[in-house]
C-alpha cells in the first residue's frame, strides 16, 4: 500500500493513485482500451476494470467515461437570482424543478444563488429563463459564456497541494476560444444517439466502446470513429476519470468576477487562464442595466481556504489590477450532468 495519508488516500495504493491521476484524460479509444492501461500500471486487464469501479464506489471517482461540453452541443447560461431570504428554499425548488438546470449554488453576494441552464437552442434557453422570471418574481442575471480562455478540472489530486496545481509550474494553453449562443453540435445520427447513451458514463467492462455500440445498434469501428470525431470538434472534452473534487479535499474554491477595460480581455484573459492554479477562466457579458460590471470570470480550487485566498491576492496585484469581487459558495443546492436529449435534437 502506498504511504499516502488522509482517510482516502489510505484506502488506494500506488496503482490506484496511477489511474486516479494518470488517466482524468487520455482514455485509450480502441476496443479494449483497459489492456493498455493495464500495460501501463502494470497489472492485468480485469484488475484495472476492477479498480476503476471500486474507485467509483468509493466515490473517489465520481464517474468514469466522456467529459461532454454543453456550450458546443447547445445553448448554455450561467444565470443568477437575488433570491429573499424568507423565500430562498422557494425559490431554489422553483429552479432546481426545471431538468435543464444541472447545477445551482448559493454564493455569499446580493446575487446570492448561481445556476446553470442548459438547452437545444438560444431561444429555448432563454424561454426557461423567462419562465423562472415569471415563476419566481426574481429578476434573472443571464451570463452566457462568450469566450473561453480555460476551462478544465483536470489536475492531480493524489498530493499534498494546497491548491489545484500546486506542485505544478508549466502554463496551460490558454488561447481565446469563442463561443457561439447559437451553437447545434451539428451531429450526425451516430454521434446524437451516441452522446445520450454515454452522458451518464461509460460501461465498466474491458470492452466499453463495444457495449456501446450494442446498446445504440452500430459497429464499433464506426463507434470508435464517431469518437474521435466528438473529441475533435470539442463536442466531447476529455475520456477518463472524472475526480470528485470534494471527496479528495479540494472542497475550498471561490468564484472571483472581475471588471477588465474591453481592450485588454483577451491579453489579461489569456494570462490568467494560462496559471496552473487557475481551473477556469471565461468572458461572460456585463449587465450594466442591471448593475453587473464584470466581464471575467475565474475559478480557483483548493483544500486550504487561507491559500486559495492568497492566489487570488496574487491573481489580482500581478495579473488583473482591476475592480473584483469574491462570491464564495457557501451550499450546493443542485449538481447533477446536463441532460442531452433536447440538446442533440432525438
Amino acid at each position: 500500500m502506498s504511504s499516502l495519508s488522509g482517510d482516502w488516500r489510505e484506502a488506494i495504493d500506488d496503482a490506484d493513485a496511477a489511474l486516479i491521476d494518470g488517466y482524468q484524460s487520455g482514455f485509450p479509444i480502441e476496443e479494449r482500451p483497459f489492456r493498455r492501461v493495464a500495460a501501463d500500471l502494470g497489472i492485468d486487464e480485469s484488475a484495472a476494470v476492477d479498480r476503476v469501479r471500486s474507485l467509483r464506489d468509493a466515490g473517489i471517482v465520481r464517474r468514469f467515461g466522456a467529459v461532454l461540453n454543453p456550450p458546443v452541443i447547445g445553448s448554455s447560461t450561467l444565470a443568477a437570482v437575488r433570491a429573499p431570504a424568507d423565500r430562498f428554499d422557494e425559490i431554489a425548488a422553483i429552479i432546481n424543478d426545471y431538468r435543464q438546470v444541472n447545477h445551482n449554488y448559493a454564493r455569499d453576494h446580493e446575487w446570492n444563488m448561481w445556476f446553470v441552464v442548459t438547452a437545444g437552442s438560444r431561444d429555448a434557453r432563454d424561454e426557461i429563463l423567462a419562465d423562472i422570471e415569471a415563476r419566481t418574481g426574481c429578476d434573472v442575471l443571464n451570463l452566457p459564456m462568450l469566450t473561453d480562455y480555460y476551462i478544465d478540472l483536470e489536475f492531480p489530486v493524489v498530493n499534498g497541494d494546497r491548491f489545484a496545481r500546486e506542485s505544478l509550474e508549466e502554463r496551460l494553453d490558454s488561447s481565446a476560444t469563442r463561443i457561439s449562443e447559437e451553437a447545434t453540435g451539428d451531429l450526425s445520427a451516430l454521434e446524437a444517439e451516441l452522446l445520450l447513451e454515454i452522458q451518464d458514463g461509460f460501461p465498466l467492462s474491458a470492452t466499453p466502446y463495444r457495449d456501446i455500440a450494442a446498446n445504440v445498434g452500430y459497429a464499433v469501428e464506426d463507434v470508435l470513429a464517431a469518437v474521435d470525431r466528438l473529441l475533435e470538434s470539442g463536442c466531447i472534452k476529455r475520456i477518463g476519470c472524472v475526480i470528485n473534487h470534494v471527496v479528495t479535499g479540494f472542497d475550498a474554491n471561490c468564484m472571483v468576477v472581475w471588471d477588465v477595460p474591453d481592450e485588454s480581455l483577451d491579453e489579461r484573459g489569456e494570462r490568467a487562464g494560462g496559471l496552473p492554479y487557475v481551473t477556469l477562466c471565461y468572458h461572460r457579458p456585463r449587465r450594466p442595466d442591471q448593475e453587473w460590471p464584470y466581464n471575467l470570470f475565474t475559478m480557483i480550487h483548493g483544500r486550504d481556504p487561507e491559500a486559495v485566498d492568497a492566489k487570488i491576492d496574487e491573481l489580482a496585484a500581478d495579473y488583473l489590477p482591476v475592480d473584483h469581487e469574491r462570491l464564495y459558495s457557501t451550499e450546493t443546492l443542485k449538481q447533477t450532468g446536463a441532460r442531452y436529449d433536447e440538446l442533440v435534437g432525438l
